[in-house]
């Protein structure tokens, strides 16, 4: 066993004590070659910091070594000292050997920072002087697909793939598959995900697929790979809703319902499932369930809108003016500038008798649902059983506008024409 084994054995047996007791007679009797590769394999087995205090001794030995200060600038990156990593890094000059693998370095730093066209100009400078080498195009290429430039790096990722599946351990066809799904071109997609899946599946490769297949409405496929990922990993959430979705695309209410139920049933704190699940009932003509899953979205996240919305428009098409009232004021819906909560209050209290404030909240729906013609109905319809012709009159106006076809009202104004 050589010295950098038995190190390592010391390491994965978890005494420390020894493992710096050794590392100190290496540094006693100048062993620098051995003292790298131990630095190199703290690194791989996380122990950075110590790693970077053999990388910094060895530079006060070897200060002009380039390699050395990239590896105690990548150690500095991870440790969150970027300024000082990136001295080290600039001190390489473009005569230097390394100098390209500096660059990929400054890239990864720039990167970090959230400059991306920075880290992309150092990246295009290293290819500039090593054009054909696969490691820096892949580079490119990451940069490119982290900064949502799909189609520049769908190019390059296509380039290598023709000569290679594989790039620094970097699957070419996984890139494939998920630069084309996040640039929407999931036709384009699947192809590279049928590749991934050959041999082996993996649960995100496995909901990768099915989405494309889902966007491109192939739901009777989207629903067997989900059904498979399900059945690998039944704590995959996402499966459960896209699979339903998928049924619900195909008219199979009660499987998507169900698949929603499951999807609860591992994780009843899913306030998407929760919903997907009330509006799933309330299309299979289940009122009291659909009510039970809002309500739980609501608990979940009480300003969850599309949750109160649903939920209200189930109390307004039962006429369940308690239970609106109380959910829209408990919501403090007026708060929201949702115009449809407000029109289903002036509803609510215009069938409770409250005629003030049922003219209160038409008013305030009426700015937002002007081009809603069964809104403007009942709003017509309402200020004249209050005998307020004048206001209604432009009301219907604006009703005929849009729905030139409404006889009666278009017969009103002519009428009201005459009598003025």
């Amino acid at each position: 066993m050589n010295v950098l084994q038995e190190l390592e054995q010391i390491l994965l047996d978890g005494d420390l004590d020894a493992l710096q007791d050794k590392i100190q007679k290496l540094q006693a009797a100048n062993e620098y070659d051995a003292l790298y590769d131990v630095a190199n394999m703290l690194v791989e087995y996380g122990f950075v910091g110590q790693a970077d205090g053999i990388f910094s001794e060895l530079l006060v030995v070897f200060p002009d070594e380039a390699q050395l200060k990239i590896d105690r600038a990548a150690a500095l990156l991870e440790l969150g000292e970027e300024d000082e990593a990136l001295l080290l890094l600039t001190d390489i000059s473009p005569d230097e050997e390394e100098y390209v693998q500096a660059l990929l370095a400054q890239a990864d730093y720039y990167q970090m920072l959230g400059l991306a066209e920075t880290a992309l100009a150092k990246v295009r400078e290293a290819a500039e002087l090593a054009p054909h080498e696969p490691v820096i195009q892949l580079a490119q290429a990451e940069l490119l697909l982290d900064s949502g430039r799909y189609s520049e790096s769908v190019r390059i990722y296509q380039k290598l793939h023709e000569s290679s599946d594989e790039v620094a351990g970097v699957r070419l066809s996984s890139r494939l598959a998920e630069a084309y799904s996040a640039g929407a071109a999931y036709e384009e997609a699947i192809p590279f995900y049928e590749e991934l899946l050959e041999n082996a599946s993996n649960p995100e490769e496995l909901f990768g697929l099915a989405l494309a297949y889902y966007q491109t409405a192939r739901y009777s496929e989207a629903v067997t790979r989900l059904e498979q990922l399900i059945e690998m990993d039944p704590d995959y959430f996402s499966a459960y809703m896209l699979a339903g979705q998928s049924y619900a695309q195909q008219n199979e209410d009660d499987k998507a319902y169900e698949l929603f139920q499951k999807g609860i049933e591992r994780d009843e704190f899913d306030k998407e499932l929760q919903l997907a699940a009330g509006k799933s009932a309330l299309k299979l003509q289940m009122p009291e369930q659909a009510e039970e899953h809002l309500k739980e979205a609501l608990v979940l996240d009480p300003e969850y809108i599309d949750a109160l919305v649903t939920l209200a428009a189930v109390y307004e098409n039962q006429e369940e003016n308690e239970a609106l009232i109380e959910l829209l004021l408990y919501a403090e819906a007026d708060q929201l500038e949702i115009p449809l909560l407000d029109a289903f209050l002036a509803y609510a209290y215009e069938r409770k008798e409250d005629y003030k404030k049922a003219n209160e909240m038409y008013l305030k729906a009426y700015d937002g649902m002007n081009e809603d013609a069964a809104f403007l109905d009942q709003y017509a319809r309402f200020l004249l059983e209050e005998g307020k012709r004048e206001e209604a009159l432009p009301i219907i106006q604006q009703l005929v506008r849009i729905a030139p076809h409404e006889e009666e009202w278009t017969a009103y104004i002519a009428q009201s024409e005459e009598e003025g």
